[in-house]
């Protein structure tokens, strides 16, 4: 989980979750929407996959990179069990 945190706390990746969410893309074509240096942008991808936030699948020589939707679902059902936590204690403090 701490990988995790740590991949989504930098803007960067978090733009490129964006950009993965709308099609699968390549790291040149990410690298394409950033004004940063391709081995920088290969370190984000490297961190993503590290929290297997996202895949990579090879087609030819091309390696395109795309999200990881399990791991998305999962964290928004971990973040969904402190509001139903909350919801709960507060029931509870209305009896």
């Amino acid at each position: 989980m701490n990988s995790l945190f740590k991949a989504l706390n930098d803007q960067t990746r978090r733009g490129i979750l964006e950009l993965l969410r709308e099609s699968d893309m390549t790291a040149g074509d990410i690298a394409d929407k950033f004004d940063m240096t391709k081995p920088s942008i290969s370190h984000h991808l490297s961190l993503l996959k590290q929290a297997n936030l996202v895949v990579d699948i090879r087609k030819g020589q091309f390696i395109y990179y795309s999200l990881n939707a399990t791991v998305l679902d999962d964290i928004v059902k971990w973040f969904l069990k402190f509001n139903s936590n909350s919801t709960d204690n507060e029931k509870n403090e209305n009896l």
